[in-house]
């Protein structure tokens, strides 16, 4: 019997990969004519197959020679939320020579490696709605022209899992498993000291965190290990800038063996209270798009990847940090 995750991969590859005469008609095989696509700012949303092709795939087909998907990890299951159906998540990145703009922001010639989280609703075999993030942050940080004055962790290319198995799960016996730990995680999220920015239920010997968590923030927070690195370097600013931030409005939440990921569209809410990244307190209420997927043992959480739309966010705080970035000089030699 063929795993629908096998056939949605594989075309999700060659929609990048087919010839530009054939890309209508191999766009047809696999994504519904009247497919919504969600992305980050500025895309935002596209309606229709025509739309999301020439609103989405031909800006990356055209801005990226040479590109191709690299897939960290790629899995499925039905989503446990009141909206339910079947959907399939990815963590991949977008690789290419970055030769000509994309979505405002200028090349920088050279290979880049711009990462996204995807969610995609499947019926019958075709994709009929799907939510991107992109790290277009991280990608003007690969040109030379980071348009923020820091980074809270180190900025980095995302790593797939350390077990190396992310990619069409075989044994997906355990996603349910996966997803309840993550969940009874997210359930205690918001109980925290607010001096130490600690949760005594998610670390320790009964936390729901491995002692050598590997975390992977987006472009402006970075990455970091351990769950001091995750306070220190994303947890205590964050709740400093936003305190009374409220998480977890999840339109989908799904297992899949190791493996479980969540998103929102958006999925917090909160008001900007103190500095962040640079950007003094506006008062303003805000909202984030969220991604995360995470890797578990048996009873804890070992990594963690996560997208945010920062450029979305950074809008509403008065920045436009696309034509920021345009205002710097690149990477030597361009």
């Amino acid at each position: 019997m063929t795993d629908p995750r096998s056939e949605i991969h594989d075309f999700l590859g060659g929609l990048l990969r087919c010839r530009e005469p054939d890309l209508e008609g191999y766009a047809a095989t696999r994504l519904a004519e009247d497919a919504v696509f969600h992305i980050s700012a500025p895309v935002e949303r596209l309606q229709g197959r025509r739309a999301i092709l020439s609103g989405f795939i031909r800006p990356l087909r055209a801005a990226l020679t040479h590109l191709n998907r690299r897939d960290g990890l790629f899995f499925g299951g039905r989503n446990t939320r009141a909206n339910g159906g079947d959907w399939i998540a990815s963590l991949t990145h977008y690789v290419g020579r970055f030769s000509a703009p994309l979505f405002g922001i200028l090349p920088g010639d050279r290979l880049v490696f711009l990462r996204a989280g995807e969610f995609y609703r499947i019926e019958e075999g075709r994709i009929v709605e799907a939510r991107i993030i992109l790290d277009l942050l991280d990608l003007m940080r690969q040109t030379g022209r980071f348009p923020l004055p820091f980074s809270y962790g180190t900025e980095m290319t995302f790593p797939g899992p350390a077990t190396h198995d992310g990619v069409i799960p075989p044994d997906r016996e355990t996603g349910a498993r996966s997803l309840a730990i993550v969940e009874t995680m997210l359930g205690a999220l918001h109980d925290y000291d607010p001096t130490t920015f600690g949760s005594q239920s998610q670390i320790g010997s009964d936390g729901l965190w491995d002692d050598d968590l590997m975390w992977y923030g987006p472009g402006g927070i970075g990455s970091t290990t351990g769950w001091d690195g995750f306070v220190d370097h994303h947890r205590a600013s964050f709740l400093g800038a936003f305190p009374d931030r409220k998480g977890g409005n999840h339109y989908c939440r799904i297992g899949d063996g190791s493996y479980a990921a969540v998103s929102g569209w958006p999925s917090m809410t909160m008001t900007h209270l103190g500095p962040y990244l640079g950007v003094a307190p506006t008062g303003r209420a805000m909202t984030l798009r969220v991604m995360d997927f995470y890797r578990c043992t048996d009873r804890k959480i070992a990594e963690n990847w996560v997208l945010l739309d920062y450029i979305d966010l950074l809008n509403q705080m008065g920045r436009d940090p696309i034509s920021d970035s345009n205002r710097l000089g690149g990477l030597p030699g361009e």
